[in-house]
């Protein structure tokens, strides 16, 4: 081979390397790409990769790091085909025995043995679930390697990775499976009751705790498609305030010395309540089952992102889940996250069977991406929700909202009622409507007029359940 043969086969090399790294979402510690962050107009909404993002998914129950033969490749990649942007996945510390929650084939619940997580297996015989007991002085290669993937591969789908560190172990038959159970490890920490392991009265097992995270944030130091959760539903089995503030600290000294800081949420309650002091450390105040979304309305003034991200006990069938989605999302919040039990350990294209207290499937995803394409048509950077507009029209028994910039578009939501004469306050100006039907995302009716300002009353189509309206001001040339 010739030299200057021999230059161009290097310099291909090189580039392909530099173009691999940089598809998959990650660059050297000496150039970090900046993780997802708040976006700086409107702390309500996130800017990620250089657009503004609202973080909209159907993911599974949480358990596809945790869990080693689940595909998430493949998961991923139903994820993608929809436009959805998140995913929620534990660390390792809890899992489920099966059959908890009455939930059949639980992605939280991994056979015997198959359980992967932050501590290496020791040589000595008896873990709970099946296997070696786990030593909380060792790491294990083999789930570092996993995790970086995990959330290398979502990267390259346009996934955001919600990391959950912690969740409480909500009846005995949990703690008796986890790897800081005392009977489960062979460091001989973690001998209490399930209620005081999310406290800091052992410092034993809260150095184990501590060292785990800063061992995950080491490991995730260069992505830029994760967050944090410091707990999952902290409000279960004994967790204090001062545990979730300790291990929020304990992130942010993680990551002191980095170029780039990763976002912490934390779960504040489920349905609703109102964030008093909020920790200046946390960006992202996430809520479960929050219908209707007072949530939103209660912690708007924070100016941080509001997040709805579990949803469940509502039947099996779409309309619940997608009336929480779109209520939530017009109302003002950034972040929805729809628990998607049709995502199992050999149908990680979301395809089994449900049985269990939730929804999800095919048919739900497909009605969610209509609310994805819906507000991301919209600048919402701009936008606040305003229900004032709306004066008059709303069916009986119904509820309307309004995400608006005032003078140039308005997102409604209209949920219950089959026909409305809606009487919203315009300023003067041309506008388009379209009223679109949240089934099927067909525009079933639209319209332009010319408006003098003041009320005006729109007629919608017929529908069942729920309907969206889009207003725009058309620009002049």
């Amino acid at each position: 081979m010739l030299k200057h043969e021999k230059d161009i086969c290097i310099c291909a090399v090189f580039w392909g390397i530099v173009i691999n790294i940089l598809l998959t979402g990650m660059v050297s510690a000496a150039n970090p790409v900046k993780p997802i962050q708040l976006h700086p107009e409107n702390g309500h909404y996130f800017l990620w990769r250089g657009k503004p993002t609202i973080l909209i998914t159907s993911g599974e129950h949480y358990g596809a790091l945790l869990n080693r033969p689940f595909n998430y490749k493949k998961y991923f990649k139903t994820l993608a085909s929809h436009g959805f942007n998140l995913t929620r996945t534990f660390s390792g510390a809890y899992c489920e025995p099966v059959g908890a929650f009455r939930i059949k084939n639980n992605t939280l619940a991994p056979a015997k043995g198959k359980l992967i997580c932050p501590w290496v297996r020791s040589e000595t015989g008896g873990y709970a679930n099946g296997g070696n007991k786990f030593d909380l002085k060792k790491w294990d290669r083999a789930y570092f390697k996993r995790l970086r993937n995990f959330v290398s591969e979502a990267g390259k789908h346009g996934v955001v990775v919600e990391l959950v560190l912690f969740c409480p172990f909500y009846k005995d038959d949990m703690w008796k499976l986890s790897p800081m159970n005392a009977a489960n490890n062979v460091n001989s920490i973690g001998n209490m009751k399930r209620t005081e392991v999310y406290t800091l009265r052992d410092k034993k097992l809260l150095a184990v705790q501590d060292a785990m995270v800063r061992r995950i944030v080491r490991a995730l130091r260069d992505f830029d498609n994760v967050y944090y959760e410091i707990c999952n539903e902290p409000y279960f089995g004994g967790v204090t305030l001062e545990w979730q503030a300790h291990i929020a600290e304990t992130i942010v000294k993680a990551e002191a010395n980095f170029k780039a800081k990763h976002l912490i949420a934390q779960n504040i309650a489920n349905k609703s309540k109102k964030v008093t002091k909020p920790n200046p450390h946390v960006s992202i105040f996430n809520f479960h089952y929050a219908k209707p979304p007072i949530a939103v309305t209660q912690n708007y003034g924070l100016n941080k992102v509001i997040g709805d991200d579990e949803t469940g006990f509502s039947g099996s069938e779409p309309k619940a889940y997608r009336i929480e989605g779109w209520d939530f999302i017009i109302a003002g919040g950034g972040l929805f996250d729809n628990l998607d039990y049709s995502f199992t350990v050999g149908f990680e294209d979301g395809t089994a069977k449900i049985d269990a207290p939730g929804g999800g499937g095919p048919v739900f995803r497909k009605q969610l991406e209509i609310l994805k394409d819906f507000i991301n048509s919209f600048d919402f950077i701009r936008m606040k929700p305003d229900n004032s507009i709306i004066k008059a029209g709303i069916p009986n028994k119904a509820t309307a909202r309004a995400l608006v910039q005032p003078g140039k578009c308005y997102a409604i939501y209209i949920n219950g009622g089959n026909k409305s004469d809606l009487v919203v306050k315009l300023p003067r100006g041309e506008y388009r409507t379209e009223w679109l039907n949240t089934k099927t995302g067909k525009v079933d009716k639209k319209e332009t007029f010319q408006h003098d300002g003041g009320n005006r009353t729109l007629h919608s189509p017929n529908y069942t359940d729920d309907i969206a309206l889009g207003i725009k001001r058309i620009a002049k040339p």
